[in-house]
């Protein structure tokens, strides 16, 4: 029968841990480790979520109808990822925390209250370059040890990659270009 030999030691080992669920002996990562890396990875989206609404909300100027687009769109993603990452918890018999008085001490991005277009884009591009690398390294930690949360992670990995380039593209379309001075009929510097 090729890999699968045998087949009643598969049946019986389904059988005797069937309280386990998902986790099977094939599963060697330590799932205490496994669900307190996800839970932080959970409030990392959770915390994402807020800053893009407030961003979408509060967003005001001449790029504001394009960023707004961005922060909405942004904002339901995490949202999405969240979800997906507390559905894992629960699939390795662990409990999402989604408790909001340490939802920011978990979480590896901070929320702030930017007040320009292109404060808020600096902000959140922080916060996309820190689920980038740290995203990263629970992928590789993941590897060997959880295939189906390191498939999760990767696909999320894949968004916030995205996110960041994003982000990236509008802070730079935002940044600020400094007024060249330029002299007047007398020789003195005027800003233009």
């Amino acid at each position: 029968m090729g890999i699968l030999s045998d087949v009643e030691g598969l049946r019986e080992r389904a059988r005797k841990h069937i309280e386990a669920g998902a986790v099977t002996d094939e599963y060697t990562a330590n799932p205490g480790e496994a669900i307190e890396t996800l839970n932080i990875i959970l409030a990392t989206e959770l915390m994402c979520v807020p800053r893009y609404e407030r961003h979408y909300y509060t967003a005001k100027g001449i790029n504001a109808a394009f960023a707004k687009q961005e922060f909405l769109e942004h904002a339901q993603e995490a949202q999405q990822h969240a979800d997906r990452v507390a559905a894992r918890i629960v699939k390795l018999n662990g409990k999402p925390d989604f408790n909001p008085e340490t939802i920011a001490g978990r979480s590896l991005s901070q929320y702030t209250n930017s007040q320009t277009i292109h404060e808020m884009t600096k902000d959140d591009l922080i916060a996309e370059r820190i689920a980038v690398e740290s995203y990263s390294e629970v992928v590789r930690w993941l590897v060997e040890n959880d295939v189906t949360s390191h498939k999760l992670m990767v696909d999320i990995l894949m968004v916030e990659e995205q996110h960041a380039a994003d982000r990236q593209r509008l802070y730079e379309s935002l940044r600020p270009t400094k007024k060249k001075q330029l002299p007047d009929r007398r020789g003195q510097g005027v800003e233009r």
